[in-house]
Parts: C-alpha cells; structure tokens; sequence
C-alpha cells in the first residue's frame, strides 16, 4: 500500500481547468487500478493532494438544485463569476479568492475503503486546524462540512465539503473560507439549506486576513496524523 501522497499547489486557477486536471489524475489512478486486476500487474497507485484558489465560481453537485442559484446567466457575468454542474455530491457552493480549496484524489486502497470515515476524516482535519486557531468547531448532524455554533441560532458554515468516488478513488474535496468574501454567498442558498449563515476564518478571528500558508501548513499537517501518510512535494 502506497501512504505517500503527491503534494501540488496550483495556486490562483480556472475551475474547469482544475476540474479536467481533476479527471486526468483520477482516470491514472482507475487505469492502474484495472491494469492491476486484468493482468495482476501489482504496481502501485499514485495518491495526490491539490490545493488551489478558484476564480469566482458557484458548482452544483449532482443532487443539487438549480434554483439553489439566485442569479440568472447576466447577473453572473456582472458578478464575474461562472457556474458548473459537476459530477459531485452535494448542492450548491460557492468557491473564490480567500479560499483554501484542496482536492484530495487518493486511492483509499491505500488507506481504508469506507466513504463514511474518508469524510469524516476531512472533516476532523479542518476542526482541528480551526482548534489551533481557538475556533471551536463541530459537525452538524446531517450536513457534511465543518460548522461553528451548532445547534444555535448562530450557527455558520465555515468550510463545505462534496466528493466523488470510484473503485474506492476520490476526487473534490472541501473548501475552507479563510478570507473569503462573503458577499458571494447571499446569491445562493449555500449547499441548499436555507437559514444557516456562512462565515469565515478572518471574521471569526476578528482580522483583516489571515496567513493562509499558514493553515495550509496546519490542515497539511492533521491530514498526514489522520491518514497516517507522507506528502511528498511536487511542482504542478
């Protein structure tokens, strides 16, 4: 079982580029994999983690709803931002500057095969990292992703969360608002629950910004502790 897992931060880029890049690490990692099951050629599969920060964009999640979108096609360009729907789970989110997006493709033949434990583990990396911060954060029952005053009427969403998987591989991830503009959200009803605020990590800290290599550093840093793996550095 291969734990190292290729590390590449893309920085500022296109969602749809991303998205293809997305694919194209994805479908390696599947072609290994049946490679290895027709012709039980024994070779090992490759685990990638991406971080990047998006241009202003809002996804919908296969089981999402459209009209979780508050904003016609021209309202959109004025805003520049662009819409996609993807392969997916989950609604309707909202990624941009000010935020850490990382997209885990791993092989969780590698780690554990259980979905379940893979989101859950995305999830703890992020309230640990936000613990180190004096942020208490938690899971509502319910909602993937990662929430601040839960089960008040101050709860806040601070990072959402969508995956796919195939034959045990991922792909998507979470996003994480660090110094997030926030605005961006009221033109959608976030991952399609209505009533529940979004914040982000700069707001409950009471700054201006945040060093945002410094949580990569943390969330990196959980995530190798949690999967018991190694990063190895890769220029993307």
């Amino acid at each position: 079982m291969n734990k190292d897992i290729q590390l590449q931060d893309l920085g500022s880029k296109d969602f749809k580029e991303t998205w293809d890049y997305q694919e194209e690490l994805f479908k390696g990692i599947l072609d290994t994999k049946i490679k290895n099951r027709r012709e039980n050629a024994g070779l090992e599969t490759t685990n990638y983690f991406l971080f990047v920060e998006h241009p202003h964009v809002y996804t919908l999640g296969k089981s999402g709803d459209v009209s979780n979108l508050l904003l016609s096609e021209e309202q959109l360009k004025e805003k520049g931002a662009t819409f996609y729907k993807i392969n997916r789970g989950g609604d309707i989110t909202y990624h941009g500057p000010g935020q850490i997006v990382g997209y885990p493709i791993l092989d969780l033949d590698n780690f554990f095969t259980d979905i379940h434990k893979y989101l859950r583990f995305l999830e703890e990396m992020i309230i640990l990292t936000l613990e180190e911060y004096g942020l208490k954060a938690e899971r509502s029952p319910g909602e993937t992703g990662v929430w601040l005053d839960v089960g008040t009427p101050f709860a806040r969403k601070i990072c959402a969360m969508g995956v796919r998987a195939s034959r045990w591989v991922t792909m998507h991830g979470f996003a994480l608002n660090v110094n997030a503009n926030l605005g961006y959200f009221d033109n959608i009803i976030p991952c399609g629950i209505r009533g529940k605020a979004v914040t982000s990590l700069n707001v409950e800290l009471g700054k201006q910004t945040v060093d945002e290599d410094e949580v990569k550093e943390k969330l990196l840093k959980h995530f190798t502790t949690l999967f018991e793996s190694e990063f190895v550095k890769e220029k993307a």
